[in-house]
């Protein structure tokens, strides 16, 4: 069974269909790619997925349920987890305050026992720190552990942010554009990130314009053109698509990926 599937998502603006009958799913331990030109529906998609619009047509199965309009917090207690294009880093908090706020999303305990720092809300804080550093450690940011969270480089911001969101140890993960801003040596970084996290079994949903990545480590590709869905596929099959190479790739860019 699919972890996650849309079966004819759809949403209107004004009148104005920003995404129409998209139906696609995502296995365990898979790595599915959205892509297309600026415009095309991809992160509205991911916002009728992740619960942050309500869509106006389809379902959204997680793991067997319809979760259709659920909101963020109830997905995530479900199972879904998700970055977003503009980070969402607490900058003035450490690295490890930042991997732990995760923990703390996805075990909440009494208010009471928190203000009053008992010994249950101790016992969570240090699991939650256990578990920030290990995620840490994952993600390649252990040493910088204790450094305010605003003096990290971009791309290691980025893998911070996908630490937390493992926090919550999701069966599907949403990634919206994890290597933008990256340079070459960070996006590799990311790369062995995700490929790492779907080995695992979790399963991704990658938002990206960086087509080298994309080409790279996605087992299948879902294309968006104008809010509808115009191919999918393997990376070489989606590649060599004429209606792919006419609305997004290029033929030169379709030529180096699929080298």
């Amino acid at each position: 069974m699919s972890l996650l599937e849309t079966q004819g998502l759809g949403i209107s603006f004004g009148g104005l269909k920003a995404v129409q009958d998209v139906s696609f799913k995502v296995e365990p331990g898979e790595i599915v790619s959205v892509i297309g030109p600026n415009g095309a529906g991809k992160t509205t998609l991911f916002n009728m997925i992740s619960g942050v619009y309500q869509p106006g047509a389809g379902r959204v199965v997680l793991d067997g349920q319809d979760v259709t309009g659920m909101e963020p917090f109830r997905l995530a207690a479900r199972g879904m987890s998700r970055t977003f294009q503009n980070l969402q880093i607490f900058q003035n908090m450490t690295v490890l305050e930042n991997a732990a706020s995760g923990f703390h999303l996805r075990e909440r305990g009494p208010v009471l026992a928190d203000l009053l720092n008992l010994p249950g809300a101790r016992r969570r804080a240090r699991a939650a720190e256990a578990g920030a550093r290990a995620l840490l450690a994952r993600v390649g940011l252990e040493r910088a552990a204790d450094r305010q969270a605003g003096n990290l480089s971009y791309g290691s911001l980025k893998r911070l942010e996908i630490a937390r969101a493992l926090a919550l140890q999701p069966k599907v993960l949403l990634l919206d554009e994890p290597a933008a801003g990256c340079n070459a040596v960070e996006t590799e970084e990311i790369d062995r990130l995700i490929a790492e996290v779907a080995a695992s079994g979790t399963a991704i949903l990658l938002v990206e314009h960086d087509m080298k990545m994309v080409m790279r480590i996605s087992n299948h590709i879902v294309v968006l053109d104008h809010g509808e869905k115009i191919a999918e596929g393997a990376p070489l099959e989606v590649s060599r698509n004429p209606a792919v190479i006419a609305a997004y790739l290029g033929t030169e860019e379709a030529t180096h990926a699929d080298g």
